[in-house]
C-alpha cells in the first residue's frame, strides 16, 4: 500500500530552501495585507476566506485588528487555526508565475500594547477605531509556511526556519522605540536618503515606523516603503550599524 503524500517532505537542495526561505521573509515583511481563511462557524467548517490588513512582529508573526462582528473572527473564538495566505501574483500576464506564502497557524486575542503599536504604524488610519469596544489586536502563533516561487518552486517550512531567531527578535523589538525616536528626530537626512537614493522614492520627510531583525519600515503621508538589512541584526548595536552603514551607501 503506498503512502499518502507529505508536504512536508519537499527536499530540494539545502541551497535551495535556504533562498526560498528569504524569499519568503521578504514577501511576507513587503506586505500590508493578506488574505485570511477561517472554517466558517455557521457553515459545518466551510472555509471561509476574507481580505486583512496585517502588520508583523518582530519575528514575523502576523498580527491583525479584528472587529467581533466580523465572520473571521467569530469564526476564529470557535476555531482558532486559520491561515494566511501574502501574494504578490495579481499584476504579473500569468499570476501562476509569481511568488506567494500561505502562513499556518494559530489566531488569538493579544492584549501586548507593543503588538498594538507595531500595527498602528503600519496602518495608521487603524487609530481612528481601534479603541472602539468592538475591536481588538489578534497575534498568529505561527505553525508552518508554505512557499511557492513560481512553477517548480514550492516547498513547506517549519515555523523556526522561517521565524526570526526568538532571542535576536526579543533585543530588537526592545531596542526599537529609541532607535525610530533617535532616526526620525536626530538623523531625518539619513531616513530621506533610505527612501530617495536606496529605494528610490520619491520626496522628503520620510520617517522610520517600524524595525526588526531584517530591515525597516518607512512612511511619507501614505506611501510606505521596506529597507531590506544586508543580513540579521540581533542587538541595538548591530541595528546602528547597519544603518551607519546604509547612510553611506
Amino acid at each position: 500500500m503506498s503512502k499518502k503524500p507529505n508536504p512536508g517532505n519537499s527536499n530540494p537542495i539545502k541551497q535551495d530552501r535556504a533562498e526560498f526561505a528569504r524569499d519568503a521573509r521578504l514577501l511576507v515583511r513587503r506586505a500590508r495585507a493578506a488574505m485570511l481563511s477561517t472554517a466558517l462557524k455557521s457553515g459545518n467548517g466551510w472555509p471561509y476566506g476574507s481580505l486583512v490588513s496585517v502588520a508583523l512582529d518582530s519575528d514575523l508573526s502576523p498580527l491583525m485588528l479584528f472587529s467581533t462582528l466580523s465572520d473571521h473572527t467569530r469564526n476564529l473564538a470557535v476555531e482558532p487555526r486559520a491561515s494566511l495566505l501574502f501574494e504578490e501574483t495579481s499584476r504579473l500576464k500569468n499570476p501562476q508565475t509569481g511568488p506567494r506564502v500561505s502562513v499556518l497557524g494559530r489566531i488569538q486575542k493579544t492584549s501586548d500594547e507593543r503588538l498594538h503599536q507595531r500595527f498602528l504604524a503600519l496602518h495608521p488610519e487603524a487609530s481612528l477605531y481601534a479603541g472602539f469596544g468592538d475591536f481588538g489586536f489578534f497575534r498568529m502563533t505561527v505553525d508552518r509556511v508554505h512557499f511557492v516561487g513560481g512553477f517548480a518552486k514550492a516547498v513547506w517550512f517549519n515555523a523556526p526556519d522561517i521565524l526570526s531567531d526568538a532571542k535576536a527578535a526579543a533585543a530588537v523589538a526592545k531596542a526599537e522605540a529609541g532607535v525610530l525616536a533617535h532616526m526620525n528626530e536626530d538623523h531625518a537626512n539619513a531616513v530621506d536618503h533610505y527612501a530617495n537614493a536606496l529605494l528610490g522614492r520619491s520626496g522628503k520627510g520620510w520617517k522610520m515606523t517600524g524595525i526588526d531583525p531584517e530591515g525597516a519600515d518607512l512612511r511619507r503621508g501614505g506611501r510606505v516603503a521596506r529597507l531590506a538589512f544586508r543580513a540579521h541584526v540581533t542587538s541595538r548595536a548591530q541595528v546602528r550599524e547597519e544603518l551607519v552603514r546604509l547612510a553611506r551607501l
